[in-house]
């Protein structure tokens, strides 16, 4: 007798996406961003969230913000007629044409894309509309400001549409060079006289630096509700949401008495006698191999009206468990639910107790993750 993968039951760990809280965070960048229209960053997967949460979340938005022309494809066929913005432009002459067909507005950043629209022909009565990148100090993609004048004029000529954009190296950091305000003194020197749309601030700069917006914005990590500086006490006054939650239980328990060891290693020591809750999560689904003891884990304990209370992780994080000190929670048994991250504890906080950001956790989410959408 043949038995239904759809049958079986699977490992408690899932991710739910919520498509309400990146119509939420949209309508938030909107607020703090009026005068504004909005490129909505969904590179790397959507910061690992899927594209179908984000094309149902985010389908407000004025455009999408991407890498790959082959999810330009994905969002053309799925009947999406907005603007679609290649952030790296084309990684390949032959891409010309099927970027003009898909409609796609490119980054322009170097002198070999710059060679290919002016080798360009196209078959189309509608200019392509070029973003072209001027480097005012992150060093990492763009035209010097000297350069970039000479390039505008190039394409110009040729009857590209053309739009102003740079990239900030630390919107999020105070006093850290190249400050916004000297990217900025940079990029008004090599714009001067040359009329066309600005685009200049990502998430940290929408948040922090109001008074360098420009006539595009691209908000990329706060619209799945994380923080650019990777402190979600830094964005609790822009009353985010986060969209990504990662849910699991506790599939064992363990009695400990006073010096019993946990896991690989025996890094945690039991101080006295105590619960130990074994999670159905590990580094496998994407959660930190790096997390230190004390890293929140949110447990419900009142299963009638959904309370719960936060118990901290101990011991190294396995491939497919991790461990946490029940002592806060008496009333967990096998079965209570448990939060990784999400709503109740922000990735954020996760990543700062394993030494990284809520981008990496969040783009780090395994395909072994069951998914749903919400």
């Amino acid at each position: 007798m043949g038995v239904s993968a759809n049958s079986l039951i699977n490992r408690p760990i899932l991710a739910s996406i919520h498509t309400e809280a990146f119509r939420h965070n949209l309508n938030r960048v909107r607020i703090l961003a009026p005068e504004s229209k909005i490129w909505s960053v969904i590179k790397a997967r959507s910061y690992g969230h899927g594209f179908e949460a984000v094309f149902k979340g985010l389908e407000s938005t004025d455009g999408f913000a991407l890498l790959d022309i082959q999810d330009a494809i994905w969002l053309r066929e799925r009947g999406w007629k907005g603007r679609i913005l290649l952030l790296e432009g084309l990684f390949h002459q032959n891409e010309l044409s099927l970027a003009e067909e898909l409609s796609c507005d490119l980054a322009v950043h170097c002198e070999n894309q710059v060679r290919w629209l002016e080798d360009f022909e196209p078959k189309g009565p509608h200019a392509i509309n070029v973003f072209l990148k001027m480097n005012t100090g992150m060093n990492r993609l763009g035209f010097n400001p000297e350069t970039y004048r000479t390039v505008f004029h190039r394409l110009h000529a040729l009857g590209y549409r053309m739009h102003h954009m740079t990239h900030f190296a630390n919107a999020d950091q105070v006093n850290q060079s190249p400050t916004v305000g000297e990217q900025l003194e940079h990029f008004d020197v090599g714009i001067a006289g040359l009329e066309a749309p600005i685009s200049l601030a990502n998430s940290a700069a929408i948040l922090w630096h109001r008074n360098v917006l420009g006539d595009w914005v691209r908000p990329g990590i706060m619209l799945y509700g994380a923080s650019p500086t990777g402190c979600f006490k830094d964005i609790e006054h822009a009353h985010l949401q986060a969209a990504m939650h990662l849910h699991s239980e506790i599939i064992d328990i363990q009695e400990l008495r006073k010096g019993d060891h946990v896991g690989y290693g025996g890094r945690y020591q039991a101080p006295e006698t105590m619960r130990i809750g074994v999670i159905a999560c590990g580094y496998a689904d994407g959660y930190p191999r790096q997390a230190k003891d004390g890293t929140p884990v949110w447990v419900e304990v009142g299963a009638a009206d959904g309370s719960g209370i936060i118990c901290p992780l101990v011991g190294r994080v396995s491939m497919d468990m991790l461990t946490i000190d029940l002592r806060n929670a008496p009333q967990a048994r096998i079965g209570s639910r448990v939060e990784l991250w999400g709503g109740k504890v922000p990735v954020d906080d996760v990543a700062q107790m394993s030494g990284t950001t809520g981008y990496e956790l969040l783009c780090a989410l395994a395909p072994r993750v069951p998914v749903v959408i919400k």
